[in-house]
């Protein structure tokens, strides 16, 4: 995707869109760029730190991935936020602490002490809940930065940064980052320890950015031209090849083998009989230093070339082939006259003993890869990790709902609409059995369950998998529409399911305004609706175009589409004016109150700032169920004595047998016997499910606790049978009562 850029001289200096700044400081504010055709101009940093933004393309793409018409999305979500700073609209960046709201400005933040976090899903705190320094009982008075040598307070702030590997090395702000913009991920580091891991993440938690590039000073054309060599000199004393001592043919007898320890000293194979590349060779002075420390007593090997070698194999160390070491140790080559060639740059030795590995030498961005490989697993984590942030409101005081499974919706409005109904109070769930009049107790996530699948098939809702609001007049009279988005708020906090029917279109009308978005074909569900659009798009001709708008003209003008046209490709226009009216428009006061009900826990506000982890959620079913899934959900315990490693032998068998068919009961009946929901839950469970081996006969599946107590068997058979036919039968009757 390319667009048109401003390059060179531009009569006038564009704001950013974000920050309303038009500061050009890449090393501030990261680098401004301006699309034409868009008539957008942002700073990097402004659209990396937005809450609401995602990188979907490649690197090359947009701005390094970020696609402008996403940005010109957040820009319209970020227009109706107003910074905490400088109270201003444009606050595209939100503080991620728990139930603080305050939204501000990239530079706004940089001057009010805030903290960017460069890294994972690049995080911001207010100067509220910003990582700090712990200061050290002993570190007082005062000494030089280390890097600019002014002097310097031994007080942990905003722009002064202690080292976290060394006690006594203190760093401005400005200065460590100048640093680390020059240096890059791969040459950052203490400048007093060279520590670079541990450095580095404190920094990077502290906020500075450490640019995923090599060092300017690796990037300066042919710096290292001379180290660009790879030695190709055959040393043996008597060299058997005809061609000379540089001559080298790869694949053959005559092909230089390094050695394997220095890199600058060689041999042809056939020169040292050596029968393979594969084969080790170390030189007569390596092979010297390796036997004097380790005591070994040099022997060297005959050959069929006699006494008169001045190098001879030595004897075969079991060792891995050079090719396979995930890194190297080589140092200096020594010269000889005429012994270099060009080698690429993986064969680069190095001139100071540096052990070279594979992430050296690619530098993925980290967002993009973020995306590419892990991205359903991050916005998951994302996304439970938002919502018991949220969960943190609900109290210890109980609201019971009695619920008639016959009657869900009934009973379950009836208690949300009561007065003294609080959503932060915490849900006891009672059903009613009706034919019984007795009380049973179940699990609120299974209530959630039926209510959710209730208003995905009720009329609130239009579609087939993915669905938009219908226009029902007597649901919107009784205040149905604000009620259904606060049960999904609801069900969302108290570790309920996700509503993952949600088409694209309503999810982002919810979370970039309506006037920000253009309905498809695809949200259509009215039969009458789609063959009026088909008639007109199918039309040829302007004849045929009038004939078409002549035969819905009633339906057009109820629309308020209905227009003359003086030309074929007018039924465009007309086509997205009908799929906006009656996508969007007719559903305007339904969209507004069930956007109200979502605000109920803070919800909407949350999947505004964060709506690529909520659309993971509300616009794609859950993840289905494997055995490695569940495995990896329960937490494994035995009784003392018990052979742990066979009981969970058994049960991870059991659970790949029943993903494989062989069993009688699914892995869905598996997590309903042990918590009662058949789906994990985005804000996933609370308590930690559990698997506990026992001295017992038959399962119990412990639903408030989210527990399976399972028995200890002696034979797999045994453990399968027994499983198969108390999940069976317990879950046969549940639905027989229900």
């Amino acid at each position: 995707m390319h667009h048109r850029e401003l390059q060179g001289h531009a009569p006038l200096i564009q704001s950013c869109e974000f920050c309303q700044r038009a500061d050009d400081r890449p090393e501030k504010y990261g680098e401004r760029r301006t699309y034409e055709d868009y008539n957008l101009t942002v700073h990097y940093y402004c659209v990396l730190m937005s809450s609401g933004i995602w990188q979907r393309g490649e690197d090359e793409e947009g701005f390094y991935g970020f696609l402008p018409e996403d940005i010109q999305k957040e820009i319209n979500r970020a227009a109706r936020l107003k910074c905490a700073i400088c109270k201003k609209r444009g606050a595209s960046i939100g503080c991620v602490a728990s139930r603080c709201k305050r939204s501000y400005h990239f530079p706004c933040g940089v001057e009010r002490g805030c903290i960017f976090q460069f890294r994972e899903n690049f995080p911001s705190y207010c100067w509220k809940h910003r990582p700090t320094q712990k200061r050290s009982p002993t570190s007082k008075g005062s000494s030089q930065c280390t890097i600019c040598l002014e002097l310097i307070e031994h007080a942990p702030s905003y722009n002064i940064l202690a080292s976290p590997c060394c006690k006594n090395a203190w760093f401005h702000r400005d200065c460590l980052q100048c640093q680390a913009l020059s240096a890059g991920v791969f040459f950052f580091r203490c400048p007093v320890c060279n520590n670079k891991e541990k450095f580095q993440n404190e920094m990077l938690r502290m906020g500075l950015h450490i640019p995923e590039k090599d060092a300017s000073w690796e990037l300066e054309e042919n710096a290292y031209q001379d180290l660009l060599q790879c030695y190709q000199h055959c040393d043996i004393n008597i060299c058997l090849c005809e061609n000379g001592r540089n001559y080298n043919e790869p694949d053959s007898k005559w092909e230089i083998k390094r050695c394997q320890y220095c890199g600058s000293s060689g041999t042809h194979l056939a020169c040292s009989s050596l029968t393979s590349w594969e084969q080790n060779w170390e030189c007569i002075e390596c092979r010297t230093i390796l036997a004097k420390s380790t005591g070994m007593k040099l022997m060297p090997e005959k050959t069929d070339i006699g006494d008169s070698l001045l190098e001879e194999p030595s004897p075969k160390c079991p060792r891995q082939s050079p090719g396979s070491h995930l890194g190297f140790l080589v140092r200096s080559p020594k010269i000889c006259p005429n012994a270099f060639t060009q080698c690429s740059q993986l064969d680069l030795p190095s001139s100071n003993n540096r052990l070279i590995s594979p992430s050296s030498v690619i530098s993925p961005s980290v967002r993009n890869l973020t995306l590419r490989k892990t991205q359903l697993v991050v916005q998951q984590r994302k996304v439970s990790n938002i919502l018991r942030e949220l969960r943190s409101q609900i109290n210890t005081k109980r609201t019971r709902l009695n619920i008639n499974r016959r009657n869900i919706w009934d009973s379950a409005l009836k208690g949300f609409q009561k007065r003294s109904f609080n959503p932060a109070n915490t849900i006891e769930v009672k059903y009613i059995n009706c034919r019984t009049k007795t009380h049973m107790d179940s699990s609120k996530g299974d209530f959630f369950l039926l209510l959710i699948r209730h208003l995905q098939n009720s009329s609130l809702f239009e579609g087939d998998s993915s669905k938009i609001l219908s226009f029902d007049s007597q649901a919107l009279k009784d205040n149905l529409y604000y009620e259904a988005g606060k049960m999904i708020a609801v069900s969302l906090v108290h570790g309920g399911p996700s509503p993952s029917f949600f088409s694209k279109t309503l999810f982002d009308c919810l979370v970039y305004g309506t006037e920000n978005v253009k309905p498809t074909i695809e949200d259509v569900a009215d039969e009458t609706v789609l063959q009026t659009i088909e008639k007109i798009k199918s039309a040829r001709t302007l004849n045929s175009l009038e004939s078409a708008i002549n035969d819905c003209s009633e339906y057009l003008a109820i629309a308020g589409c209905l227009k003359p046209v003086t030309a074929l490709h007018d039924k465009n226009v007309l086509v997205n004016e009908i799929l906006n009216y009656h996508v969007i428009k007719r559903t305007l006061l339904p969209f507004e109150s069930f956007r109200q009900g979502l605000k109920t826990l803070g919800v909407l506000e949350k999947m505004q700032m964060n709506p690529d982890a909520f659309c993971s959620i509300l616009c794609h079913k859950p993840e289905k169920l494997t055995a490695k899934l569940l495995g990896d959900l329960f937490a494994i315990h035995c009784v003392p004595g018990a052979d742990k490693a066979r009981s969970l032998d058994f049960w991870m068998g059991y659970l790949q047998e029943t993903e494989g068919g062989e069993s009688a009961v699914t892995l869905e009946d598996i997590l309903v016997f042990a918590t009662g929901i058949r789906d994990i839950p985005p804000i996933g469970f609370d308590p930690e499910p559990a698997v506990k081996f026992l001295h017992i006969k038959y399962p119990v599946g412990k639903r408030h606790l989210n527990c399976l107590e399972l028995p200890i068997t002696k034979s797999y058979e045994k453990f399968k049978r027994i499983m198969d036919c108390t999940i069976r039968s317990t879950l046969r009757l549940e639905s027989e009562v229900h």
